[in-house]
């Protein structure tokens, strides 16, 4: 029974430095592998999120229009001019700067297209 006991205390638990390396390889695979599929979903957001802003805009000149307004070929209208006709809201940056400014155009058939 003693021997057991002695047994006991002087076991030493613990990883090997084998396991220890093997655990930092596979940490850096993982690592390896997300760092370029995050990269390519926040591209993606960034696409959508441009996208997006460019269709709300070509709808707040299509309600621009139907509340009167005229649209040029040549000059289009900007999205100060629809904010400032309470048709888009004015988004404040963090930085205190203006946002971006999108002008729509309407061609001969009706079709609308955005610059910035």
């Amino acid at each position: 029974m003693r021997n057991k006991i002695k047994q006991l205390l002087n076991k030493e638990g613990g990883f090997t430095l084998v396991e220890l390396l093997g655990v930092i390889v596979i940490l850096g695979l993982i690592v390896g592998i997300s760092i370029p599929l995050i990269g390519n979903v926040i591209d993606g957001a960034e696409g959508k999120t441009t996208e997006a802003q460019e269709e709300l805009v070509i709808d707040a000149a299509q309600m621009y229009e139907l509340g009167g307004g005229t649209i040029d070929e040549t000059d289009g209208v900007t999205s100060k001019e629809l904010i400032d006709a309470g048709y888009l809201e004015a988004k404040s940056v963090e930085d205190g700067s203006t946002t971006v400014i999108y002008t729509v155009t309407k061609d001969d058939e009706g079709q609308y297209s955005v610059t910035k």
